[in-house]
């Protein structure tokens, strides 16, 4: 990998990156792999373990934690934030600080070609089915169908399968 010069970038050498990405200022990877020609904006984190495909774009202060998955040509809006613990601790029982071993990894896989609106929450475990529309500010904490449009908090489904509402 050979990584910008920008020194607003901070991308570690374990770091897969794709031909033609495009990476903004403030930048932080480590343990990712990057698709080609994929755009990440400023101030966005992706974490170990996570897998950006092809021609995707990922809009500037958006968070994704180990253990997500987006396939190709997929949107994520500004501020979109992944989660990937179900039963988040500090501590353990005897008030212990938890290191790495203290959680559970969750995964979450955006299927090709959804698109996750601007300030949306994604919870660890759910499937976003291709085609997907997940509205501004959603919470998600199900799967979301194919082609299927949702929003709020929890995230409902407002047209299945891309259907138009009556």
């Amino acid at each position: 990998m050979n990584a910008p010069a920008d020194p607003t970038l901070r991308i570690a050498p374990d770091v897969r990156l794709g031909s033609g990405v495009r990476l903004h200022g403030f930048v932080n990877l480590y343990g990712c792999e990057i698709g080609e020609d994929t755009g990440i904006g400023t101030f966005v984190e992706i974490q170990k373990g996570v897998k950006v495909g092809a021609r995707c774009k990922v809009s500037s202060h958006s968070f994704l934690c180990e253990g997500v998955t987006l396939e190709d040509e997929v949107f994520i809006g500004h501020g979109v934030m992944f989660t990937n613990d179900l039963r988040p601790r500090a501590c353990d029982d005897e008030g212990r600080p938890l290191g790495d071993g203290g959680w559970r990894c969750v995964p979450t896989l955006v299927r090709r070609g959804a698109s996750i609106g601007s300030g949306s929450t994604i919870l660890g475990g759910v499937v976003i089915g291709e085609l997907a529309m997940v509205g501004a500010g959603s919470v998600v904490t199900r799967d979301v169908p194919p082609r299927a449009t949702v929003a709020g908090n929890p995230a409902r489904i407002l047209n299945p399968c891309g259907k138009e509402a009556s």
